[in-house]
């Protein structure tokens, strides 16, 4: 990752982009797509909302998983064996390709279970896709045997993370795609990855002109950082009817498999600057943070909309499930309640 762009290693995302200069003159260049995506989800919006209170489908039962990281440490095999979970999420970023085979290990020695690599974007291979080319194609090669799910780009709706627009996410998953296409027909690709309420980048990529196809949607599907799952925004969208119109604008598109994946999604904790992701205001306490899990589980799982969830991640000080700071392993109480909703769906199967 290279400027202007900056990872934090705290909070396990990138700074916000400091050149605010660049940042314009970036998304000026875009003004047409954003215009363009903009009306799109003006026209489809009253369709969804027939969809909404006209069409009813089959419930799904929701799998919950987690997410993992090389960074995070080896204790991370023991605790995945105690929390009994089947799904892991690992992420794998572009400017981390001369690891490519610490990566590797890492991901083979969870035997047995099922993962999705999440495969993290930066500029230089958005700008560069042949480049893109040459090192998904490694990743495909070398993890082809051990994994065959793979999410392309993460909150793409946002600066910070690489892309300016839609068009710019679209091309470079259709590079990957054609990857996939002609080599490992077999992998399955997962998208558009949007982080937050904001589905006309959602609409944008599931209704174009472009030849394209995810195999599962994917969302980031943060709902009320200061408060419960419970809440609305707009007055009405609360988490299970955001859920909804999620499904319902994939029943409309053609450009989708019947599978939707939360695939990140958690609360920051209250007192753990630097390592919370967002600022103080949004923080709650842990007691807190395991309440509104819960919540978050129980409404994915009791919608029968969502095949799976993914909480972000097993070890974060800011935000996850474990406290590794001073080089010790505490078990928050969203530890032990995520082991018992694991064990509840389990039981259900």
């Amino acid at each position: 990752m290279k400027s202007p762009f900056h990872w934090d290693s705290y909070s396990d995302q990138p700074h916000i982009i400091k050149d605010k200069a660049y940042k314009r003159e970036q998304k000026k260049k875009h003004l047409f797509s954003y215009i363009t995506m903009l009306l799109l989800f003006i026209v489809l919006l009253p369709v969804i909302m027939i969809v909404h209170f006209f069409v009813r489908s089959d419930k799904k039962n929701c799998e919950i998983g987690i997410g993992v990281n090389l960074d995070k440490g080896e204790e991370q095999y023991a605790l995945v064996e105690e929390l009994g979970v089947s799904h892991l999420i690992i992420r794998l970023p572009l400017w981390e390709m001369d690891r490519l085979d610490e990566y590797v290990e890492f991901i083979e020695r969870f035997e047995g279970k099922q993962i999705v690599i999440n495969i993290l974007q930066d500029r230089e291979h958005i700008d560069d896709h042949q480049l893109l080319e040459r090192d998904i194609e490694r990743i495909f090669h070398a993890l082809k045997d051990s994994v065959n799910e793979f999410q392309i780009g993460n909150a793409v709706n946002r600066a910070k993370w690489g892309f300016f627009s839609m068009s710019e996410y679209l091309a470079f998953y259709q590079c990957v795609q054609a990857i996939r296409d002609i080599n490992f027909p077999e992998l399955k690709l997962i998208g558009p990855s949007v982080i937050d309420f904001e589905y006309y980048y959602t609409a944008s990529a599931l209704f174009n002109f472009k030849k394209l196809r995810f195999d599962a949607l994917s969302a980031l599907l943060y709902v009320d950082r200061r408060g419960s799952p419970h809440n609305t925004q707009y007055g009405i969208f609360d988490a299970r009817f955001k859920i909804t119109v999620l499904r319902n604008l994939m029943r409309l598109s053609h450009k989708v498999s019947d599978k939707l994946y939360l695939t990140e999604v958690n609360w920051p904790l209250l007192g753990r600057a630097p390592y919370a992701p967002t600022s103080e205001t949004e923080c709650i306490d842990e007691q807190t943070y395991a309440e509104y899990m819960r919540d978050y589980l129980m409404i994915a799982q009791q919608s029968g909309q969502v095949d799976r969830v993914y909480w972000h991640q097993l070890i974060a000080p800011g935000y996850g499930l474990v406290d590794n700071r001073d080089d010790q392993i505490r078990k928050m109480p969203a530890f032990e309640i995520f082991k018992e909703m694991v064990t509840k769906i389990n039981r259900q199967d």
